[in-house]
């Protein structure tokens, strides 16, 4: 009998979606068992001409890492589609944009200043912007063209499955990629969420929540926590109130916050349940104090959460409620 086809495409981010697919242990032979890898080009020499040479529907499953940053991100995800039967938006950057996606804050020109002539450099020539075409002695050099918006892959295509993370919790794709293998019913395709839970982080998180509220927010560095407690009780600003379930609540188990990588509930904008969730513990001043006075109080502790936007849609700006800045 011959084997299952399986695909993975790295495009706009970090490259550690391709890393966590090898964490998976020894069960990454029975994938070598299973499958057949037909596209992979962070581990093998696979060239895209490979991949268009495919009847339609040739792959069974492709695991697509990376945000759509450029044109030759948004081609290949309509290849991949095209010859793919499931589709899988693997990690932060394919489901919401993630870090790639917090350019969407600013514009195209600013992002490529902020990396070639604002930057620090020995290079002289770091003024001069990539071109999607430079004349060279050999002829026409084209590149991929950088857009003015970063999307999320379903934002380009139809996507089947959806595995958040940044990147993904081994013990969750080994669990999925098992389930594949074996035959298993999965739930019905078209976006689904699957190798999460379907509860905030805080459920799984083991500190104690003393309903305790604060006069300002500290920075990571700003703080070491009193072990065993609620960290955003402590002023901490951590997502876990507004993000999914599924990692285990690690970061939280060790005194770190929960950055929000695992993307927002069913239903829910990340920024808007966070916010909610720090109105909840902000201090607003004492019994009997006026109005002008708790909303100064309210001021004073806003003013020390640093960059609110940033923090708030760290990993999911191209599906939440902003999607990019106006100008």
């Amino acid at each position: 009998m011959s084997k299952l086809k399986f695909a993975m495409y790295w495009a706009a981010s970090c490259g550690g979606c391709e890393i966590s697919l090898l964490n998976i242990g020894e069960d990454i032979l029975a994938v070598d068992a299973a499958f057949d890898i037909v596209f992979w080009p962070c581990a093998a020499d696979f060239k895209y001409k490979d991949v268009q040479g495919y009847p339609d529907g040739y792959i069974d499953l492709c695991l697509f890492n990376g945000a759509i940053r450029n044109s030759e991100n948004e081609e290949m995800a309509h290849l991949l589609r095209r010859k793919s039967k499931t589709l899988v938006a693997f990690g932060s950057c394919a489901y919401e944009g993630c870090i790639p996606g917090l350019s969407n804050l600013t514009t195209k020109a600013a992002t490529l200043r902020a990396a070639y002539s604002d930057s620090y450099s020995g290079d002289e020539s770091r003024t001069v912007l990539p071109q999607p075409v430079t004349q060279v002695p050999e002829g026409e050099l084209h590149i991929p063209l950088f857009y003015e918006t970063v999307r999320a892959l379903d934002q380009v295509v139809p996507v089947d499955y959806i595995m958040p993370g940044c990147p993904p919790e081994s013990h969750q794709i080994a669990a999925v990629v098992k389930a594949i293998i074996s035959g298993a019913e999965l739930p019905k395709p078209g976006g689904t969420v699957i190798g999460a839970g379907q509860v905030a982080v805080c459920e799984e998180c083991p500190l104690a929540k003393n309903v305790k509220q604060i006069t300002r927010f500290y920075r990571p560095y700003e703080l070491v926590p009193e072990p065993g407690l609620c960290l955003l009780e402590q002023g901490l600003l951590c997502m876990g109130p507004a993000t999914r379930s599924g990692c285990g609540a690690l970061c939280p188990r060790v005194n770190m916050r929960c950055e929000g990588c695992y993307g927002p509930l069913d239903g829910q904008d990340q920024g808007a349940r966070i916010l909610s969730a720090v109105a909840s513990v902000v201090n607003v001043g004492k019994a009997g104090e006026g109005e002008a006075e708790m909303e100064a109080a309210i001021e004073a502790a806003m003013e020390t959460l640093a960059d609110p936007a940033g923090t708030f849609y760290r990993f999911s700006m191209a599906h939440s409620l902003l999607q990019r800045t106006r100008f």
